[in-house]
C-alpha cells in the first residue's frame, strides 16, 4: 500500500510537468506560425493592387512588432526578439516579390504581347525607375515597372510574354523568354527566412524565461543588491 501511495504522489508532478511541457509546445507552435505566416502573407498581399500594398506592409510590420514583443518581453529573449524582428521585415520583401512572380508562373494565363514603350526615369526621391507600355494581340495594354519584371533589356518593338493572373487581381508579370522557370535563388532565400524565424520563435517559446529566473540569473552574475547605507 506503502509503494503504491508512493507512486501515486510521485506521477501527479510528472503529469503536471508533462501538460505543461505540452501546452508550452503548443503555444510556441502558435506564435511560430502566426509570426512567419503572417510575415509570408503579408509580402504576397502587398503584391495586389488598389492599396494593398500598405495593407500588406502594416500585417509585415505588425507580424515583426509581435513576434519581437512576444519573444523579447514575455519570454525574456532578447537575441530571438531581435532576430525575429528584423527577419520577419526581409520575409515580407522577398516572399512578396517570390510568391508573386511563382504564382503568376505555374497558374497564369501566358499570352504574347508588344512592347510599345520601354523607358528609364527618376521619380520625386531621384530613385531610377523603369517603365514599360506592353500591348497584346486583343489590343489590351498594360503599364508595368520594375516589380513585374520591366526593365530596360527590352526595346519598343520587341515581343515578350505576359503570364496574366486568371483571376484578375495581380498584373501580369513580363517575361522576355515566355520560360515558366521560377527562380531557385529568390525561392531559397524566402524558404530559409521562414524556416529561420519559424526555428527562432519555436525555440525562443521552448526555451522562455520567466521574470524570476531572470532577476535569479541576475543575482548569480551580480550579486545580491546591496541595500542602501543612508
Amino acid at each position: 500500500m506503502d509503494t503504491a501511495d508512493t507512486a501515486a504522489r510521485a506521477s501527479g508532478p510528472l503529469e503536471e510537468a508533462g501538460a505543461l511541457r505540452a501546452g508550452r509546445t503548443r503555444n510556441s507552435l502558435f506564435w511560430t506560425a502566426l509570426v512567419a505566416g503572417g510575415g509570408t502573407l503579408g509580402g504576397f498581399v502587398s503584391q495586389f493592387p488598389y492599396g494593398l500594398l500598405y495593407v500588406g506592409v502594416l500585417v509585415v510590420l505588425a507580424a515583426a512588432g509581435l513576434g519581437a514583443a512576444v519573444a523579447g518581453t514575455y519570454w525574456n529573449r532578447a537575441g530571438a526578439a531581435t532576430l525575429v524582428g528584423f527577419g520577419t521585415m526581409a520575409l515580407g520583401v522577398f516572399a512578396g516579390s517570390n510568391l508573386n512572380e511563382s504564382y503568376l508562373k505555374l497558374l497564369g494565363e501566358r499570352v504574347d504581347a508588344v512592347v510599345t514603350e520601354s523607358r528609364e526615369f527618376a521619380n520625386a526621391k531621384g530613385d531610377t525607375r523603369f517603365y514599360c507600355r506592353v500591348v497584346e494581340p486583343s489590343g489590351e495594354s498594360h503599364e508595368l515597372d520594375a516589380i513585374r519584371n520591366c526593365y530596360a533589356q527590352v526595346a519598343p518593338g520587341g515581343h515578350v510574354v505576359l503570364f496574366k493572373d486568371r483571376l484578375g487581381g495581380l498584373d501580369p508579370w513580363m517575361e522576355t523568354s515566355g520560360s515558366r522557370t521560377l527562380d531557385p535563388l529568390g525561392l531559397g532565400i524566402t524558404g530559409g527566412l521562414f524556416v529561420l524565424i519559424g526555428g527562432t520563435m519555436f525555440s525562443a517559446g521552448q526555451r522562455r524565461r520567466s521574470d524570476r529566473e531572470i532577476a535569479e540569473l541576475h543575482r548569480r552574475k551580480y550579486g545580491r543588491p546591496r541595500r542602501s547605507r543612508e
